[in-house]
């Protein structure tokens, strides 16, 4: 029973560890793919990589030496690559790799390197262009809140209440005296808006929603999620399934705001509208007017696959470009709050002394 018990755990941890570890699993796709490029079969080529991590069996309960075993167990069992492979991927990967049997794997995988790499390198770009302004903004807060609670009430009680403060300093005071009433309120009403945004990301839908999507966070959001979606369109096409498969798919496998998206387009491509067409006829401007018009362009012309691989890889250069960007200017936003913030407290505090000063001589 506890030998039962701890095959279970290890078998768990595993399929934990290789859906977390993101670098490894590319790393194990690349030699897979590499392998599969030198005529190796599918089998053979999971039994070596299996070697590999299990130090040629010295080390069976390594988490990538299980799952490239479960792989093979699930082959053996007669399912398809993708779905051995479920479970044991994120399903964005899993989806990447029912685009195509086993004659273009090895096209899937290397699609797949290049999906998540150009995803993770928005994510990266958009963590690195909001961490620090937020920040900012929460140190920016933090000081007007010291401030008001535990500066400006010490010097208020010192001067007594005969005095009528004027200037930087009455607004200290007044600070002072909101912060204490409705600090509490006020961290409440921002915990419970933040959690109504992030809530909001995936399930709001709508013509309101889409006039949102042109604002922050709402944008960035869209911008992450169209970066994803089109590398992952242009990935399948590529592996030779169609526009209004790989639609279908990816609706079927997508968050409640992006399906609706994909879901209302694919009526137009099934009235025979192309890509671009469709995207423009839903009004959502997803996900933009220039990629929606470059797609009008391109849908109806040779070699599509090729183009919208273009596409997308630029849409992601484009993307990173404009976070980073955004992320400068709200920098700059940032210290701006901090430093006036700073220069308000010291000029209110020193105006106070001064009038406390004066009301005592």
């Amino acid at each position: 029973m506890g030998v039962l018990i701890m095959n279970k755990l290890e078998y768990w941890y595993a399929r934990l560890s290789c859906r977390m570890d993101t670098d490894k699993r590319m790393s194990i796709s690349s030699k897979l793919a590499s392998l599969l490029r030198n005529n190796f079969s599918l089998m053979d080529a999971l039994h070596r990589i299996e070697m590999i991590e299990s130090e040629n069996g010295k080390k069976p309960n390594e988490p990538f030496a299980i799952y490239m075993r479960e792989v093979q167990k699930g082959l053996e069992r007669g399912l398809s690559f993708s779905e051995a492979t479920r479970g044991w991927v994120p399903p964005e990967e899993t989806l990447l790799l029912m685009s195509g049997n086993l004659s273009d794997l090895l096209v899937s995988l290397e699609n797949i390197s290049t999906v998540v790499n150009g995803v993770n390198r928005i994510k990266r770009a958009v963590s690195s262009a909001f961490a620090y302004p937020l920040f900012l903004f929460a140190m920016t807060i933090g000081i007007i809140a010291m401030v008001g609670i535990y500066l400006v009430p010490p010097l208020t009680e010192a001067a007594g209440g005969d005095i009528v403060w004027r200037g930087t300093a009455a607004s200290l005071i007044w600070v002072s005296d909101f912060m204490n009433k409705y600090l509490y309120i006020i961290c409440a009403a921002l915990v419970v808006l933040i959690i109504l945004i992030v809530v909001s990301f995936p399930i709001w839908t709508g013509k309101l929603r889409a006039k949102f999507d042109d604002f922050p966070p709402w944008s960035i959001y869209k911008l992450q999620l169209s970066v994803s979606w089109l590398m992952s369109l242009a990935a399948m096409v590529a592996a030779d399934t169609s526009v209004p498969q790989a639609m279908r798919l990816l609706a079927n496998n997508s968050n409640h705001y992006l399906a609706s998206i994909l879901e209302e387009a694919l009526l137009y491509i099934t009235n025979g509208e192309n890509l671009g067409n469709a995207l423009a006829a839903t009004g959502k401007n997803f996900p933009n007017a220039e990629i929606v018009g470059d797609l009008v362009i391109y849908s109806d012309m040779n070699d599509f696959a090729k183009n919208l691989n273009k596409i997308a890889t630029e849409y992601m250069n484009e993307s990173v470009r404009r976070i980073e960007n955004l992320s400068s200017t709200l920098n700059s936003v940032g210290m701006g709050l901090v430093s006036g913030a700073i220069g308000w407290v010291v000029f209110g505090t020193f105006q106070m002394q001064e009038q406390i000063t004066a009301a005592l001589t």
